[in-house]
C-alpha cells in the first residue's frame, strides 16, 4: 500500500516564529507601550456583574451612526474603586446597566482567556450628566414640538380626587410612605395600585404601560407615580420619552413623587403636578379633598347665615303684618260699635216718635170715639200692634228672650268663635247683669 508524499521543504524566510504566550506578551508590550499613559473611552454599560470578589466586570458598547455595534470588555477591580465610586455618589449617579460612561484606564490581553479587556480606574462623573441632561433635553424637545409638554396640565382636576390609581413598586418605602400618609389623614380615599419595576430592565415598560390604562380609566380621578429616593442615574426610567409621553396623552391628571429632591425628571415636567416625595404626593391629594370640604362648610355656613337673616326678616315683616291686622281689626271693631250705638240711639229716637205719634192717634182717636165708634177697636188693636213691635225692636226685650252680647276683657265685641283663642277672659252680657269667663274650647 503506498503513502501519501507531503512537500514539506517550505522556506519562512527566517521569520520568528512565536509562541501563544509569546505573542501574548508582544501585544501586551505594545497596548502599553501605545497606551503608556491610559486613555478615555466612552460608551454604554452592558452586562453589569460583580464577582464574589468585589471585581466589576461589564462591557462598554457603542453603536455607531450606520447601525455597526462596537464592545470591549472592562474589568473594574475592587482596589480601584473606591475613589471613582465615591465621586460617581457625590454626583447623585450609581453605575448600572443602560448608563452611558466615559471611563479611564489601560489595555491589557489576558492570554488565558485570548481577550483584550481595558482595566478601569477612574471615570468622568460629568460626562454621564452631560449626557443625561442631554438626552432629557432631546425628549424634552420632542414632546414640546408635538405639543406634549403642557397636555397633562390642561387636564381637569376634580374637585375632590378620592379615587387614586398608583403606580408604584408594591412593598417598596415608597409605597409604605404613601398608603401611611393616606391612611392618617382619615380620608375616605380608594386607591388602585399597578405593582411595577421603577428602575432597571423592563421598568419604562412596565410604568408606561400601568400610566396609559390608568389613564383611560372612567372611576378614577387621578393617577399617582411614586417611587422612592435614589441615585440620578436609578431615575432613568421617569427621564425616558415614553414614560413621558404615557403621562402627557394621560386622560386623567398625574401627580408625581419621585423622591429626589433637586432634580426634575422629564416625568415631573409634564405631569399635571410634581411633587418631591411619595409622601409630599399623598400629603398633596389630602390638602385638596381637605380644601374642597372646607369650602362646603363654608358654603353651608353661608347657606345657613343668608337662611336666618331671611328668616328673621319674614318674621319681622309678619310682626309688622300682624301689628296691622290688630290695629285694623280693633279700628273696624270700634267703628262697628259706634254705628250700633248710632244705630240704637235713632231706633230710640224714632221709638219715641212713633209712641208719641201713637198716643196723638189714640187721643184723636178718643176724641173721636164718640162720633166714630165702629173706628175705634181697629185703631186700637192698630196701636197696639204697633207697640208691639217696638217692644220686639228693643235691645233689652232681646236679651230677655236670652240673647247676651260677648266682648273682650278690653271692651272689643267677639263676632266670631275664631277671634277667641284658648284660656282668653271674656264678658258676657245679659239682660240683667254681666258675668266674666275663660274660654276652654273653640269650634269653628
Amino acid at each position: 500500500m503506498s503513502q501519501i508524499a507531503f512537500d514539506l521543504d517550505i522556506d519562512d524566510g527566517g521569520d520568528h516564529t512565536y509562541t501563544v504566550a509569546e505573542l501574548a506578551e508582544a501585544i501586551n508590550g505594545a497596548l502599553h507601550r501605545l497606551f503608556a499613559d491610559g486613555a478615555w473611552v466612552r460608551g454604554e454599560i452592558q452586562g453589569w456583574n460583580k464577582s464574589a470578589a468585589g471585581h466589576i466586570y461589564f462591557n462598554l458598547v457603542d453603536v455607531d451612526d450606520r447601525g455597526a455595534k462596537s464592545t470591549i470588555r472592562v474589568a473594574f477591580f475592587a482596589g480601584a474603586q473606591h475613589g471613582p465610586r465615591e465621586r460617581f455618589r457625590r454626583a447623585g449617579l450609581k453605575l448600572g446597566d443602560g448608563l452611558r460612561v466615559r471611563i479611564f484606564g489601560g489595555l491589557d490581553f489576558f492570554a488565558g482567556s485570548g481577550q483584550v479587556t481595558f482595566k478601569m480606574i477612574d471615570i468622568d462623573p460629568r460626562f454621564t450628566l452631560g449626557d443625561m441632561a442631554m438626552q432629557r433635553d432631546e425628549v424634552v424637545r420632542r414632546l414640546v414640538a408635538g405639543g406634549l409638554f403642557d397636555a397633562n396640565r390642561r387636564r381637569r382636576l376634580a374637585v375632590a380626587p378620592l379615587r387614586v390609581g398608583v403606580v408604584a413598586s408594591v412593598g417598596s418605602a415608597a409605597w409604605a410612605d404613601f398608603v401611611h400618609e393616606i391612611e392618617r389623614s382619615s380620608v375616605g380615599f380608594r386607591l388602585l395600585v399597578a405593582d411595577v419595576r421603577v428602575q432597571g430592565d423592563g421598568s419604562v415598560q412596565m410604568v408606561s404601560a400601568a400610566i396609559r390604562s390608568f389613564g383611560r380609566r372612567s372611576d378614577l380621578d387621578v393617577v399617582a407615580v411614586i417611587r422612592g429616593g435614589g441615585a440620578r442615574s436609578e431615575l432613568a426610567t421617569f427621564d425616558h420619552e415614553d414614560v413621558a409621553t404615557a403621562i402627557a396623552m394621560s386622560a386623567l391628571p398625574v401627580f408625581t413623587g419621585l423622591g429626589h429632591e433637586i432634580d426634575r425628571s422629564v416625568a415631573d415636567e409634564v405631569a399635571h403636578r410634581a411633587l418631591k416625595t411619595p409622601t409630599a404626593c399623598a400629603t398633596a391629594l389630602v390638602e385638596l379633598v381637605a380644601g374642597f370640604t372646607q369650602q362646603v362648610e363654608q358654603a353651608w355656613a353661608a347657606v345657613e347665615r343668608r337662611s336666618a337673616e331671611a328668616i328673621g326678616i319674614a318674621e319681622g315683616r309678619l310682626q309688622e303684618v300682624g301689628v296691622g291686622i290688630g290695629h285694623r281689626t280693633t279700628a273696624a271693631v270700634e267703628r262697628s260699635d259706634d254705628r250700633l250705638r248710632q244705630r240704637v240711639a235713632r231706633l230710640r229716637v224714632s221709638t219715641a216718635r212713633v209712641v208719641e205719634r201713637a198716643e196723638q192717634t189714640v187721643r184723636v182717636a178718643e176724641a173721636g170715639v164718640r162720633r166714630v165708634p165702629a173706628r175705634i177697636e181697629p185703631e186700637v188693636r192698630h196701636l197696639e200692634s204697633l207697640a208691639h213691635r217696638i217692644r220686639l225692636l228693643d235691645p233689652e226685650h232681646t236679651m230677655a228672650r236670652g240673647w247676651t252680647i260677648t266682648r273682650t276683657a278690653d271692651g272689643r265685641t267677639v263676632r266670631n268663635a275664631s277671634e277667641l283663642a284658648v284660656g282668653t277672659e271674656i264678658v258676657t252680657t245679659f239682660a240683667t247683669g254681666t258675668a266674666r269667663s275663660r274660654v276652654g274650647e273653640t269650634t269653628p
